[in-house]
């Protein structure tokens, strides 16, 4: 295994915490803000649950995420449909979940999320990086990682593109599993699930979508996650998770009803993100940042033209910590990734300090 990305950046920690005015931790994605009252109610009214969950979810909780994967990602075939313990865990697991083995491949993205290539080592497979269909290195690929938004970039795929993968994939007989957790942040273009009709015509055969409460509910403690797609390959995911206990407690699998339920705190949230967007990337650019992609998601991808390590040292010392590009890939050693999740305070702090 790689060493734990965040473990390397302890120092740097350190060093901006140092800063008279306190660190302004910008390298994680984790929320700071309340979770929605409703979703809180629903817990609470759920909190008496003595007996074991099911591990396929309520027959209400099947429903609600079917039906906001037809209403927010325009599904409208026939979805199978499983909570998960957060987003983590199953794209940690997901690999060895669905049978991959060493000799597979898993393509992952030159640029992206460290657990992806995490999870293909878990399974002893192959993983290779790559932004084309054309050159995805040795071995037969059994599974496919895209991700749009993209954690770290911000950038989004459009459905001509999905369409692509999906037919190249289904050619090849490889499982297409697309991270969309930053769905519902869209802020210069609006992003597209790979279950949209305009990308697989209500056929999910060899296609998966893994989305997340934690970014649009603020439900990062309640480790609320779910996955839609392929009904085969779904029953398949549950057959296993049933014998490895891996099931959503009872009273989150009620706060998740209430979450998908409502989209005015969603709404109420992504005006959050976007204010303070707005304060961190003028002060960005202000002190010499280019800004690249970032049309979605919580994240600015940013870079001063230098070893990101170099950049990450330099806002530690103006007490700021950004995550260095290093983290998610080779191709990535001039950016950081700085984080809309940090309080009105905290961010208007950071501005001033760049500024």
């Amino acid at each position: 295994m790689p060493d734990f990305p965040w473990d390397l950046l302890e120092p740097a920690k350190a060093k901006a915490a140092a800063h008279p005015g306190g660190i302004v931790d910008l390298s994680i994605g984790t929320p700071v803000d309340p979770v929605p009252e409703l979703i809180r109610k629903a817990l609470a009214d759920a909190s008496d649950a003595p007996g074991y969950p099911l591990t396929a979810g309520t027959p209400a909780l099947r429903a609600a995420i079917a039906g906001w994967l037809a209403r927010a990602c325009n599904a409208s075939g026939d979805l199978g449909v499983l909570p998960t313990i957060g987003s983590k865990e199953l794209v940690a697991w997901l690999p060895t979940l669905l049978g991959v083995r060493p000799g597979d491949v898993v393509a992952i993205p030159s640029v992206c999320y460290p657990t992806y290539e995490v999870g293909g080592l878990l399974a002893g497979a192959t993983v290779v990086r790559g932004d084309s269909l054309t050159a995805l290195g040795p071995g037969p690929v059994k599974l496919l990682w895209i991700n749009s938004p993209s954690n770290p970039t911000g950038k989004v795929l459009p459905a001509e593109h999905l369409r692509k993968v999906v037919d190249w994939a289904r050619e090849r007989d490889v499982i297409v599993v697309s991270d969309e957790c930053y769905l519902a942040l869209g802020w210069e273009t609006r992003p597209v699930s790979v279950l949209d009709d305009a990308v697989t015509g209500g056929d999910y055969t060899g296609v998966l979508a893994v989305h997340s409460l934690s970014k649009r509910s603020n439900l990062a403690g309640y480790r609320a996650g779910f996955v839609g797609g392929d009904p085969a390959l779904v029953a398949g995911l549950l057959a296993v998770r049933k014998h490895g206990g891996m099931i959503v407690p009872a009273p989150v699998q009620a706060a998740m009803v209430a979450a998908l339920g409502d989209e005015t705190h969603v709404d109420r949230q992504r005006e959050i993100y976007g204010a303070r967007r707005d304060i961190l990337r003028t002060a960005l650019v202000k002190a010499g940042f280019e800004i690249t992609h970032s049309e979605a998601g919580l994240y600015l991808w940013a870079s001063r033209g230098e070893d990101c390590w170099t950049t990450v040292d330099a806002l530690a010392e103006k007490g700021i910590l950004a995550a260095p590009g290093a983290f998610y890939g080779p191709a990535a050693r001039q950016h950081v990734r700085i984080a809309l999740t940090a309080s009105d305070e905290r961010v208007a702090a950071a501005a001033a300090r760049l500024t």
